[in-house]
């Protein structure tokens, strides 16, 4: 049962990760909502913004400035959240490796395995709450961002949601916390 266990939560948490990853380094993090007229599709992410043609599929990206330069709130905290996310997801994931017990790696102290499968599971369970917070406090931001203009009746003419990224990253979040969970509370 415990085996079985382990190779379940690491199978969760290697998935997780990469939709983790994938979420931080793609850039749909906002996409326009307004579909009536429109003739190009727009995204906003972590690292520029892009315009894809409807008509012919041509695809334009705006890098954006440097990484020191001054960005919206949103922008810095959710990169340095979900960066942090990704790399403890990696370090749980290397742990979790070590301390599956299909692995012969210290296969004569299962005790020592069984704390590293622990700790991955803590560790796995600090980065999706940070990965949760960073994908949340985005999409919390758009919401308010978006709820603002409406009171105050301003049409900009761009109408943004939350974009597949933004899903993404909260569901990769979530996975990493169901495995730290497996890993942490029913592995013993």
């Amino acid at each position: 049962m415990g085996a079985a266990l382990q190779v379940t939560a690491f199978g969760l948490a290697l998935l997780s990760t990469l939709f983790l990853l994938l979420a931080t380094c793609t850039d749909c993090w906002m996409v326009n909502a307004d579909d009536s007229l429109e003739v190009s599709h727009k995204c906003r992410g972590l690292w520029r913004e892009c315009v894809t043609n409807m008509q012919d599929g041509v695809r334009t990206c705006d890098q954006y400035d440097s990484i020191l330069a001054d960005h919206p709130v949103k922008i810095v905290v959710t990169r340095t959240l979900m960066i942090t996310a990704d790399l403890l997801a990696g370090l749980a994931l290397a742990t979790l490796v070590l301390g599956l017990d299909c692995i012969t790696f210290l296969k004569e102290d299962p005790c020592v395995k069984l704390r590293m499968c622990y700790g991955a599971g803590v560790i796995l369970g600090i980065g999706s709450i940070l990965g949760l917070i960073g994908s949340m406090w985005y999409a919390v931001d758009v919401y308010v961002e978006r709820a603002m203009l409406v009171s105050h009746n301003i049409f900009l003419g761009v109408h943004y949601d939350f974009g597949w990224s933004c899903w993404l990253g909260m569901a990769g979040s979530t996975g990493c916390f169901v495995a730290s969970v497996l890993l942490t509370c029913c592995l013993y």
